[in-house]
């Protein structure tokens, strides 16, 4: 039989686990409010530099620093080795001033346009959206920008795979870095720039390849060589690219209507707009989440939003910020319920 005073010491408990769960739960909405504050366009347009334009700051640094000139850049910055090769530009990881660098110079002359897109995207983009430009060169066709060493997202399940990160690999983390790639293409389709479509996204490892993890395990867009502009004013959409486009991952907009027995040209595609990159986040999502505890609930839970996301019919899909929204209700939802959870099983 329970004696008296076993009575008075469980309340007290009990009124204790219930006040941490009212805490909690104030902390949760109070995340929760400056996350959808966080969601609005006009956050967006605004973009969130700490620094004036033209001007950047490095957490090793910390101060404002105008953009590096070419006599700076030749001057200060010193190539290590290559870390990577694309079409358009080669990386190498350098050094500026004791501070770990990217520098990327143009492969060849035939992608120079290209080049100068991404160089000019990369100056009108800049937030904590988009990589950290440094400086460049237009004569030496260079681009000087912040290193990541964790490199590209398409890197994510190798990293989380390290014995120093594998803590980390949790559904909650996961799913914050899925919500983080649907902000940075709600940011490219609402930019200061206008409405940018990411265009190199062919497939699912090359869209991965466009955004770097940094050490802090936030996302930032890095590969802006291929952002054409959807003007909407005039209702011009957009083409990636001049060549064919095939497979399930490209929306079907992208794929040639008129079948295999009339040959492709470019004059005779027709072009479409950002709903193209609202097809592919159901699969980048899905490959984020990976098969750790809890994905498939998340999974369960973004069911109906990934599949208005996969309707044939662009103009039926949401738009990024529709999305968005949904994926930072989703994650409220299932914060809150494994909180509740948390806090039964403590009574």
């Amino acid at each position: 039989m329970a004696k008296a005073g076993d009575t008075g010491r469980t309340i007290p408990a009990a009124l204790l686990c219930l006040g941490a769960l009212l805490c909690g739960n104030l902390i949760l909405y109070l995340y929760v409010e400056t996350l959808y504050k966080s969601s609005g366009p006009q956050e967006h347009l605004a973009g969130d530099s700490v620094c004036p334009r033209a001007h950047f700051s490095l957490k090793a640094t910390r101060n404002c620093t105008p953009w590096l000139s070419c006599e700076a850049v030749r001057r200060e910055v010193r190539p290590l080795r290559l870390t990577g090769q694309g079409a358009v530009k080669q990386v190498f990881l350098s050094e500026w001033k004791g501070n770990k660098v990217a520098l990327s110079r143009l492969t060849s002359e035939e992608f120079l346009e290209d080049f100068l897109h991404g160089l000019d995207m990369l100056q009108s983009l800049q937030s904590k959206y988009v990589v950290i430009l440094i400086g460049f060169c237009m004569e030496d066709h260079t681009i000087v920008t912040e290193y990541h060493p964790l490199g590209s997202l398409a890197n994510i399940n190798v990293v989380f795979s390290f014995e120093k990160y594998k803590s980390l690999n949790t559904w909650h983390n996961r799913f914050r870095l899925a919500m983080e790639y649907v902000s940075i293409i709600n940011f490219l389709h609402n930019s200061p720039a206008g409405t940018r479509v990411m265009c190199d996204s062919s497939d699912l490892n090359k869209t991965l390849s466009q955004y770097l993890l940094t050490n802090d395990f936030h996302l930032v867009a890095n590969d802006l060589d291929a952002l054409p502009l959807v003007d909407k004013n005039a209702n011009d959409g957009i083409k990636c690219g001049h060549r064919e486009l095939f497979g399930n991952f490209v929306a079907p907009e992208q794929l040639w209507p008129y079948g295999q027995d009339v040959q492709f040209t470019d004059k005779r595609m027709p072009s479409y707009d950002e709903k193209t990159d609202i097809w592919k986040i159901p699969d980048v999502t899905d490959f984020l989440l990976g098969q750790v505890e809890g994905s498939d609930v998340v999974r369960f839970h973004l069911f109906d939003t990934h599949k208005s996301c996969k309707k044939q019919d662009p103009t039926a899909r949401p738009s990024s910020l529709t999305v968005l929204e949904a994926y930072k209700s989703v994650y409220v939802t299932l914060i809150k319920g494994n909180m509740a959870h948390a806090a039964r099983d403590m009574l």
